[in-house]
């Protein structure tokens, strides 16, 4: 018999036995089966239906809203409106801290993001875009680089738009869409690059277009101070500099106009971002002559000042392959940043 009603015993997930429930069961499965677009139902629970169960902590068929494979022994919310994982999924994604993981420097995917000074592994993002949004979900990244966050959407299932001033990331983010991703991915074609200046361009998307933003902007300037990291770029043939474009955020001189400019243009994604959801903004704090930066407390303090976000947590990104130098060496303390702050924020904003 093929047991169509899981329950909970103790930590274990059992089958329900009786005939009469799991015939019950079978029937409820149907008419969610018929169902399953407004539902939102996963494709790979779609793909396999045949070897879905429902489920019910008691084992109460009528109150049961959630649907398993057995073998995984973690259910699936029906009524889960944020993502597509189970339970089990779920729980180590509210971990604070994660590692960094990337393709390897001498994998020829990874060829197009190390031509960027400040690459974000596609990997990385991907992970907060497959908590923070669901399958054919829009997401969007206001400061695209060389298109990590739309790469992922393109791997996830997700629609994703970018928008990236600079030219040559524009096209390099072009490049690696069309070469990275392989054709027969589903949602490859509806992937969009934009060049064009994110305070402008946030203004041509329509109210509650946007399911979920994921983003890391400039640190200031900090790209361009002279240090070993910095010399590095250099011998590497890398910018030292984002670009010179007046309209460029890190181009900015003064640090609180900069970090001011920076929250309002955050505090304007509200508009597009449906309310209720997330955004999460990738920084990290960094040093600059002998002062040392707090940005990611900077940022969050003034973004949640201009009223549509509220700060929900913060996850550390623990950046592992990162090289180390000699800092400070032989007198003072000065830090190698290793981790970059993940802000979550979600869209409180009211709806008119």
């Amino acid at each position: 018999m093929k047991y169509q009603l899981y329950k909970k015993n103790r930590k274990e997930v059992v089958p329900v036995e009786e005939t009469k429930l799991n015939k019950l069961a079978k029937t409820k499965l149907n008419e969610i089966f018929e169902k399953r677009v407004e539902l939102r139902i996963p494709n790979r629970f779609i793909e396999d239906w045949e070897k879905v169960a429902l489920f019910h902590s008691k084992g109460d068929v009528e109150k049961a809203n959630a649907i398993l494979f057995p073998n995984e022994k973690s259910a699936f919310a029906l009524n889960n409106g944020l993502n597509d994982l189970t339970a089990k999924e779920w729980l180590p994604e509210t971990i604070t801290v994660f590692s960094q993981k990337g393709l390897g420097a001498g994998n020829k995917d990874a060829q197009i993001e190390k031509q960027h000074p400040a690459p974000f592994s596609f990997q990385d993002v991907g992970r907060l875009i497959q908590f923070f949004s669901k399958e054919n979900d829009k997401v969007l990244d206001p400061f695209s680089g060389v298109a990590s966050t739309v790469k992922a959407c393109a791997f996830n299932n997700r629609i994703g738009y970018g928008i990236e001033l600079n030219p040559k990331y524009h096209d390099l983010g072009l490049q690696r869409i069309e070469l990275e991703v392989p054709d027969d991915f589903p949602l490859k074609t509806k992937q969009n690059l934009i060049n064009g200046n994110s305070q402008k361009e946030i203004k041509k998307f329509k109210k509650n277009e946007i399911d979920f933003i994921a983003t890391s902007p400039p640190y200031w300037n900090i790209l361009e101070t002279v240090d070993h990291k910095g010399k590095e770029r250099i011998d590497n043939d890398l910018d030292h500099k984002y670009s010179e474009n007046n309209e460029d955020l890190a181009n900015i001189e003064d640090y609180d106009k900069f970090l001011s400019t920076l929250a309002k243009f955050f505090n304007d994604c509200s508009k597009p971002l449906k309310s209720g959801k997330y955004m999460c903004v990738i920084v990290s704090d960094f040093r600059k002559k002998e002062k040392y930066y707090t940005f990611h407390a900077d940022l969050a303090n003034a973004l949640e000042k201009k009223g549509n976000f509220v700060l929900k947590g913060i996850k550390i990104l623990y950046q592992r392959h990162k090289s180390i130098y000699p800092y400070g060496y032989p007198f003072s303390f000065v830090p190698n940043m290793h981790h970059q702050n993940v802000l979550i924020f979600q869209n409180i904003k009211k709806d008119d």
